[in-house]
């Protein structure tokens, strides 16, 4: 491998498309390879790594592949099968592996896959961690001796693990008895655990997404596309519905209408309540740049903080951890709470929204909308690889324009893609008419600097 090799890490992992560099057989057992050579630091048998993955028809090649360079240098892996993303946090933790793998492109088509690591305490690996392992990937990789190639084995109760962990941050005692529950798993990673574990705790459930065939995951379903499942509530008479993505790290919850509460208003909802409880550590709240301004104003109002992060669910964790604080997440419906898990966790989310409900005895919909939306108007931009819209002096000129109009009734959030030639153009405000002129005049200009020769 050429010492030139591009960077393969990006915010969550590794990610693309199937069988396109670098979500190739070839990549994954160099990923394998040097992750292994980096977790097993002396010459014995002891080290392990733990493997779950989503219902992807290609999750079958990279988890061979990984296993192949994994053992290839001595890891003994243990292979989950479907498990959830935040059950292989739990279980690399708890199993005592040195890493723990994940094979998911979380919300994205069939036709895309990802890699995700988490070191031995399950969180994600850091950026200098990806960094040494990318090191090792651009040279080549030493092998075992043939006597300490590692072992694969199959561990057949991984799903059960999580669920019977997953029900113990449900309050004891208390049951779903009485409550109809609409959960979609996007024909994804929580297909067997999401409708088993409401079940055991009580609940009438009605099943979506629960049949997954390889390529459908997430398609006209779960929490992207919460229509369905919106559908189904309405038809049914359910009491709440719970949307998972594909490997179910993130939530949408809907209520007896079939009105969807986006991550803002679940957060609002758990940040209010834990504070009432005392439990709220700091006060504090994490959430992105892209958490909503209704949000930080309605916090405000409870005296407590919103803290602010890049948009990434692993800075968030990070600047939680670096805090002291145990609840943040994102609009698209990351929550985590570091008391119960070390990654978003969409299950256990939806869990403790059923708790408010039965501990309050209020139906979905006076719990899942705290506080009213401030109108948020979005727009991709794209252009011209090579250019730098956004250094120069006349795009400039228009945000700062942009920034005096809004002051005092809104704001605005201009961002480059991390992952492909955007920039995004986000305002919010009350009046309407001003948040689309403000937005229109950036891209306008954005538009012209981008695509200019």
């Amino acid at each position: 491998m050429s010492s030139t090799m591009r960077r393969i890490f990006g915010t969550d992992g590794v990610r693309g498309t199937a069988n396109t560099y670098p979500m190739t057989a070839e990549m994954a057992l160099r990923l394998g390879a040097a992750a292994g050579r980096y977790f097993r630091r002396d010459g014995m048998n002891r080290h392990r790594v733990v493997i779950g993955k989503d219902t992807r028809l290609s999750g079958y090649m990279l988890e061979n592949a990984l296993t192949a360079g994994l053992t290839s240098t001595g890891m003994n892996v243990l292979l989950l099968g479907p498990v959830p993303t935040p059950a292989v946090g739990l279980l690399t933790h708890s199993m005592r592996a040195d890493l723990g793998i994940m094979i998911s492109a979380s919300h994205n088509p069939h036709q895309d896959n990802g890699i995700k690591l988490f070191g031995p305490d399950g969180y994600k690996l850091s950026d200098e961690a990806e960094a040494a392992i990318e090191a090792l990937m651009d040279g080549d990789v030493a092998a075992a001796a043939p006597e300490n190639i590692g072992r694969a084995r199959r561990i057949d109760d991984g799903r059960g693990r999580y669920m019977e962990y997953a029900k113990t941050t449900f309050p004891m005692g208390r049951k779903l008895t009485g409550l109809k529950v609409v959960i979609d798993c996007a024909h994804g990673a929580a297909y067997r655990a999401a409708p088993e574990l409401l079940w055991e705790l009580g609940a009438e459930v009605v099943p979506l997404g629960t049949s997954p065939d390889g390529m459908n995951i997430n398609d006209g379903c779960g929490s992207t596309h919460p229509e369905a499942a919106a559908e189904t509530i309405r038809r049914v008479g359910a009491d709440v519905g719970i949307c998972l993505d594909g490997d179910a790290d993130r939530v949408m919850i809907l209520d007896e209408t079939g009105a969807v509460a986006d991550g803002d208003q679940i957060m609002a909802l758990f940040a209010t309540r834990w504070a009432e409880e005392r439990r709220l550590r700091g006060n504090t709240l994490v959430a992105t740049v892209m958490s909503n301004l209704g949000l930080e104003r309605y916090l405000a109002g409870q005296e407590i903080t919103l803290e602010r992060t890049p948009v990434g669910d692993r800075y968030v964790v990070e600047r939680m951890r670096a805090g002291g604080w145990n609840l943040g997440g994102e609009q698209s419906g990351h929550i985590v709470m570091t008391d119960y898990a070390t990654t978003g966790d969409g299950l256990i989310a939806g869990l403790q929204f059923l708790a408010a409900m039965v501990e309050t005895g209020r139906p979905a919909s006076e719990l899942a909308q705290s506080f009213e939306r401030v109108p948020q108007l979005l727009k991709n931009v794209r252009y011209t690889a090579g250019t730098e819209p956004l250094a120069l002096a006349k795009v400039q000129g228009v945000i700062t324009d942009a920034e005096a109009r809004l002051t005092g009734a809104g704001r605005l959030l201009i961002r480059k893609s991390g992952t492909e030639p955007l920039i995004r153009v986000m305002a919010e405000c009350e009046d309407e008419a001003l948040l689309a002129q403000v937005v229109d005049d950036i891209v306008a200009e954005v538009t012209a600097a981008g695509n200019a020769a």
